[in-house]
C-alpha cells in the first residue's frame, strides 16, 4: 500500500458543519486512510492510497457537496 498527502483547497465552507461534512465524505472514500479539514485555513488534508483513490475522484467528492476546490 502506497499512501501519500494531499492538500486541497476548499472553498465555500462557511460553517463547522460545512468543514464536518467534507471531512466525513473524504473518510468515507474507499482508499482514504486519513482526512481532516481546517475550516480557518479554508483547506482539506488526505492521507489515501494512491492504488485505490486518486487526487481527481477526492476533489471531485468535494465538489458534489456543493464546493469549489480550485485546480
Amino acid at each position: 500500500m502506497a499512501t501519500q498527502t494531499l492538500h486541497l483547497s476548499v472553498r465555500g465552507m462557511t460553517c463547522g458543519n460545512c468543514a464536518r461534512t467534507v471531512e466525513r465524505t473524504l473518510k468515507s472514500t474507499p482508499g482514504v486512510t486519513k482526512a481532516s479539514v481546517d475550516l480557518q485555513a479554508a483547506n482539506a488534508t488526505v492521507e489515501y492510497d494512491v492504488d485505490v483513490v486518486k487526487p481527481e475522484a477526492l476533489a471531485g467528492a468535494i465538489r458534489e457537496l456543493g464546493y469549489e476546490v480550485p485546480a
